[in-house]
């Protein structure tokens, strides 16, 4: 059974090109994205990496840490940075799983339990190690992505949903399609009209069951 929204994620010690360490304890109180890759020196992969890096600032001002995974291993990590350096323009500064064993790859339900890579693998052997996944601060799954190798994930929907995902934790609503901070969000239906005016101050009420509201500033 694969990881579900709101599950708890693996607290897996995992080698690094910057260490190891336990997933919760390095998540520890902020939100984490992961990654991960079906493996290093693959030109769609790269450009990913190098979009991650130069959102760096982004992730710092969300008190979001960011880490890769690749199904290589620590010294072709540290090598293949320096080509995700050289595209992304940035310094690549977050770590990389080295998740030879496929240990991860399996805990996270990107490959079947009996899954190995063989000598001489390619990358269409870990073809389905290809997601995005969001952990809150509990350490549990708040979403997951999963692309095919020869789509490029848009890390500008992830920057969006990660938004989108703090801001209903922190204040207690959802948000509708494509929103983007500072728009109007949905007030739950949970809520009444009364209680979401006097703390909204209006509400637009679109359908029966469908009301916006302006988060106040």
């Amino acid at each position: 059974m694969g990881l579900r929204i709101n599950d708890t994620i693996p607290n897996l010690t995992v080698e690094t090109d910057k260490g190891t360490f336990a997933l919760h304890d390095w998540i520890g109180d902020d939100w984490a994205i992961l990654f991960s890759h079906p493996k290093d020196f693959t030109p769609v992969c790269t450009t990913e990496f190098g979009a991650v890096a130069q959102l760096a600032a982004e992730w710092d001002k969300r008190g979001t840490k960011v880490l890769g995974i690749s199904i290589d291993g620590v010294e072709e990590h540290k090598k293949w940075k320096a080509d995700i350096e050289s595209f992304g323009g940035a310094p690549a500064g977050f770590p990389i799983v080295a998740d030879s064993g496929l240990e991860m790859a399996k805990a996270f339900d990107m490959l079947p339990a009996e899954a190995y890579m063989p000598d001489g693998r390619t990358p269409a052997h870990s073809a389905t190690v290809r997601s995005v996944f969001i952990v809150g601060p509990d350490k549990q799954l708040k979403l997951s992505m999963t692309y095919p190798m020869n789509v490029g994930r848009n890390f500008a929907e992830v920057l969006r949903a990660l938004d989108g995902l703090q801001t209903a934790a922190r204040e207690n609503v959802a948000t509708p399609a494509n929103w983007e901070v500072g728009q109007d969000i949905v007030v739950p239906a949970a809520v009444s009209d009364e209680d979401a005016i006097a703390k909204y101050g209006s509400i637009d009420t679109k359908l029966p069951y469908l009301r916006m509201a302006k988060l106040p500033e």
